[in-house]
């Protein structure tokens, strides 16, 4: 009677849901994939007591080297 409302249910698509192992090799291969095409590298610091890591980056990452500069500070006198 209210289907037009609701809509079907029983026709919504089921998603997979993804396992603790398929997140973690897809944040690693999408980590993996990033940090190699930095130059300089990053440097990686891992905490196995943890199970924790750091990465430290450059000061200036390369894209925002490419991006406007910031505007000049008013000048005074």
């Amino acid at each position: 009677m209210f289907k037009f409302l609701f809509g079907n249910k029983a026709n919504a698509p089921e998603m997979k849901r993804e396992t603790q192992r398929e997140t973690v090799e897809r944040a690693q291969g999408e980590i993996n994939e990033i940090l190699a095409t930095l130059s300089p590298k990053p440097r990686i610091t891992i905490y196995p007591g943890e199970g924790t890591f750091t990465i430290e980056l450059p000061e200036q990452m390369p894209d925002e080297a490419k991006a406007l500069p910031s505007p000049e500070a008013p000048k005074k006198g």
